[in-house]
């Protein structure tokens, strides 16, 4: 069993479990069965924080999600999002009130649920205040359809904004070796107003798992293709990254992945990373990574990696909606 951890008042085990690529993103999606046995196993360990969106697979995702947890609702804290909406310019967001009720009641019922444990704005709207959205979330708290709100990718001004009109209980962000942006501003700001932090992709999008070694091994569909971190060039670089990775992880006698996810989990108390997959055998190998200790030196040699990632995180059309 893992220990747990805090977000806010929220306790959670202390690694949760990102369910987005059981319904969508990395490739083949064909087996529900073993993604059910993979969420009931990481709550069998100690996982409770498990994290969907309406988004992920068109509303499939929740569905799947809320099946797994028939006769197990008791031992999650689930986490879904409302906010992200494609435009023909690629990924864009609403945050108007009346929307986030429309979201809300709709991923209701497609959990089958009663009530929402973490309710994320998933990409915030830069065309509503963000009053407004958190004045809806307010009302919904009141309502008790859910019972704790986060934001997802937001700016450090609009973390306290949102903070201001109804607690923010976690961010969520993109955060590992290499990810590092939100340690500029977000941390500190998170920190200062007692605000948990959920970095998802805590494994590079599965790069830093080393188990990756081209892009052509990427299905077709697969949406890390149009990222510019696996585009050939800098593709070529971060691999190299890689490599040293798995070296410093030889000599912990761990996977490269392991160690990557230790890293992250070092970030601090209030850090609660959300590594994907939708098989136990990884689920499994994920946890270990709780059980290991990194020393100072450890860390600083791990850390000097990620001075050299290449490429951007986000093509254009993600980025426009990202740190508002």
């Amino acid at each position: 069993m893992i220990g747990t951890r805090t977000l806010g008042e929220l306790t959670v085990g202390a690694q949760g479990l990102g369910c987005m690529g059981m319904s969508q993103a990395y490739g083949v999606r064909d087996d529900d069965a073993e993604s059910i046995a993979t969420i009931h196993r990481a709550l069998e360990l100690g996982v409770t924080l498990l994290d969907t969106a309406n988004v992920y697979g068109n509303g499939t995702n929740e569905e799947l999600v809320g099946r797994a947890l028939t006769g197990h609702r008791d031992q999650a804290v689930l986490a879904t999002k409302f906010g992200i909406v494609w435009t023909e310019n690629g990924m864009g967001a609403r945050g108007d009130a009346a929307y986030v009720e429309q979201c809300c009641e709709e991923s209701l019922t497609r959990l089958g649920v009663d009530h929402i444990d973490l309710y994320y704005q998933h990409r915030v709207d830069p065309n509503v205040p963000i009053e407004e959205t958190w004045g809806a979330l307010a009302e919904l708290a009141a309502a008790g359809k859910i019972r704790y709100a986060g934001i997802s990718e937001a700016a450090p001004d609009t973390i306290r904004r949102a903070h201001a009109v109804f607690p923010v209980t976690a961010l969520q962000s993109e955060w590992s070796l290499w990810s590092r942006d939100i340690e500029a501003e977000a941390v500190a700001v998170c920190r200062e107003l007692g605000i948990g932090i959920v970095p998802f992709s805590p494994l590079g999008r599965g790069l830093l798992t080393g188990a990756i070694t081209s892009a052509a091994q990427l299905p077709a569909d697969d949406m890390r293709r149009g990222l510019p971190r696996f585009a050939e060039d800098n593709l070529d670089r971060n691999l190299a990254i890689v490599a040293e990775l798995r070296a410093l992880a030889e000599e912990k006698d761990c996977t490269a992945g392991q160690l990557a996810l230790a890293w992250v989990q070092s970030r601090g108390a209030d850090v609660v990373p959300i590594p994907g997959t939708k098989r136990r055998t990884y689920l499994e190998q994920n946890l270990a990574a709780t059980e290991i200790t990194l020393t100072p030196a450890e860390l600083a040699r791990i850390e000097e990696l990620s001075a050299n990632v290449a490429g951007a995180r986000y093509p254009e059309a993600f980025a426009r909606v990202v740190g508002k």
